[in-house]
């Protein structure tokens, strides 16, 4: 071999090995799983993989996600600014309609819905320009810490595009392959998105109204409560509280305990009212937060305490 061909080669092998999925040590597994289990021809996926494309800013990204890196003070600043509320009004007034039945149909306050648009994608002026081919095969061959959960999104999106009729490398999204107005994974796409204007089409890629009353699905089959209250700022001076703070999400105490630690206010709650305490470090100084089971059911859209309250802090500003 040609020593300047040779060593062309090996300085271009490690890019040339990963501008190919199809190529992937990962990928005839995956492949034949499509083929066997759900029907495809392998010759589609096959080519499908050919066209998607590793994105090391995609790996980047997923390394180092706000929610994980910025406390409340800063994480605040991103969502709660008064153009992200103006623009919360606008829509609020624009798609008033849709909001109510939805909220009257899943039980979901219009605010609610509309500050998870707002918060997702500022009410769908930024939705993501990722291919979400190449997000999800980036993160499922080639990002081990969760490629078991991005694989089988790479496999339900395969399926959504074959259900809807979407041709699979034209979709985009976020880093993490989400889509749309209320950025869905291909998965959730599939189980919680509804055809909410009665078109015969379930779309909530450019669709407002069908992304409004699918926000508004995936809560209620998360268990929404409805008129049950979300968050409150509380002052527990003089309470004993630190033994019931924890880092987990979802509510492990209940009010009886934070009753029995020296609370006295807010005799409406009952004792059995399922609780969460947050210490933030806020703009003004440190806040402690009451937090009920609609924040966690919040949280079942994205997995941070920081994420559930902003969306509930922009919903209170409409």
């Amino acid at each position: 071999m040609n020593y300047l061909v040779f060593t062309f080669a090996l300085l271009f092998a490690p890019i040339l090995a990963f501008a190919d999925y199809s190529q992937h040590e990962n990928a005839q597994s995956f492949i034949d799983m499509m083929v066997k289990e759900h029907g495809f021809s392998e010759s589609d996926i096959r080519s499908a993989l050919t066209e998607a494309s590793r994105k090391e800013s995609i790996l980047k990204a997923i390394s180092r996600p706000a929610e994980k890196t910025l406390n409340w003070a800063k994480y605040s600043k991103i969502f709660l600014t008064e153009s992200r509320i103006k623009q919360g009004r606008e829509f609020l007034e624009e798609y008033a309609e849709p909001l109510k039945r939805a909220e009257d149909e899943f039980g979901v306050p219009k605010e609610i819905i509309t500050a998870i648009i707002g918060v997702e994608t500022k009410y769908g002026r930024n939705k993501g320009s990722y291919r979400v081919i190449d997000a999800l095969a980036t993160l499922g061959f080639d990002y081990p810490p969760r490629s078991k959960f991005f694989s089988s999104e790479l496999k339900e999106m395969f399926l959504l595009a074959r259900e809807q009729g979407f041709k699979v490398t034209d979709l985009k999204g976020s880093y993490a392959g989400a889509m749309g107005y209320g950025q869905f994974i291909s998965s959730s796409y599939r189980h919680y998105a509804v055809d909410f204007d009665g078109d015969g089409v379930v779309d909530i890629l450019n669709n407002p109204i069908d992304a409004i009353g699918s926000v508004a699905n995936y809560f209620k089959r998360h268990k929404w409560k409805s008129d049950q209250p979300v968050a409150k700022q509380v002052s527990l001076n003089g309470v004993d509280y630190e033994g019931l703070l924890h880092d987990k999400l979802k509510p492990k105490y209940v009010m009886k305990d934070l009753r029995d630690a020296g609370y006295s206010a807010d005799s409406d709650i009952s004792n059995e009212e399922a609780i969460k305490l947050l210490d933030l470090v806020a703009v003004g100084g440190d806040e402690t937060w009451l937090t009920f089971h609609n924040f966690y059911v919040i949280t079942r859209y994205n997995h941070s305490h920081l994420y559930a309250m902003a969306v509930f802090q922009l919903a209170e500003s409409f």
